[in-house]
């Protein structure tokens, strides 16, 4: 099924990576698949707004910065049969993150280890090339 006629989710997605340019990817809880804190944007929600939202649920930490990087489309790691519409931000957190919600495993990563993980393929495709490579 293609972009074009496959139902499309529409999400807000974290590039977060910290002083030494590791990435934060996190694995929901019964899944293979690494990928960005985000989720699904609710009715009436910016993307920002939906961000925040969800890197509080999953992580615990307010956003102390965002820089939007974009929208882009991948084939939804989690829902067979979907794409994804994904904004995508850069984003600084107010404190260290914690695994919670659907989140079963977090892990910093440098950019080389990262590609060795299952990976989403929005996290393979769009985020791995824009890592530690700030938005122009």
């Amino acid at each position: 099924m293609s972009a074009a006629t496959a139902p499309t989710l529409h999400i807000a997605a974290a590039l977060i990576e910290d002083e030494s340019g590791r990435l934060l990817l996190v694995r929901k809880r019964d899944t293979t698949a690494f990928m960005q804190a985000g989720g699904k944007i609710e009715p009436q929600e910016s993307p920002a707004d939906a961000l925040s939202r969800e890197v509080f649920e999953e992580l615990g930490c307010r956003l102390r910065h965002l820089e939007p990087l974009g929208e882009f489309t991948a084939p939804a790691a989690n829902e067979p049969g979907h794409w994804l519409c994904a904004h995508l931000f850069r984003v600084e957190l107010d404190g260290p993150p914690r695994a919670a919600a659907e989140i079963a495993e977090l892990r910093w990563v440098s950019p080389d280890a990262a590609a060795t993980l299952p990976l989403a393929p929005l996290t393979r495709d769009v985020v791995l090339p824009r890592a530690g490579v700030p938005a122009a």
